[in-house]
């Protein structure tokens, strides 16, 4: 018998449209002390084996943690989610000094305009 995945199913939540609710628990979770983060349920070590790349006299990320922020051009609440930071920071050798500042949406308009251009 052949399993039929849901629609969807394998879609993960990407932090792009949380709920109010989701919005304010990522803002308590990231006021919390970083001890109290550290041990949160919610963090994801870091593999600093694969943060070599960084050239930093600065401290390497130990965890992350999901981040609130406000999309700088729409202003609609966004979650950057661990496991994405994890994949820009360990995988794409984004540097640590980054933050995500805009949703999936805006970032794509202003990228497919750059092009335009």
């Amino acid at each position: 018998m052949k399993r039929v995945a849901k629609r969807g199913a394998n879609r993960r939540d990407t932090g792009g449209n949380p709920t109010p609710k989701a919005f304010q628990e990522a803002q308590r979770i990231i006021s919390l002390h970083p001890e109290q983060q550290r041990h949160h349920p919610s963090a994801i070590p870091a593999d600093l084996s694969k943060l070599a790349h960084i050239n930093t006299y600065g401290e390497l990320p130990e965890y992350y943690i999901d981040r609130p922020f406000l999309c700088r051009q729409c202003n609609k609440p966004q979650i950057w989610k661990a496991v994405d930071q994890k994949w820009y920071y360990e995988e794409a050798k984004g540097h640590t000094d980054a933050f995500a500042v805009e949703c999936r949406k805006c970032r794509q308009k202003r990228k497919s305009g750059a092009a335009n251009e």
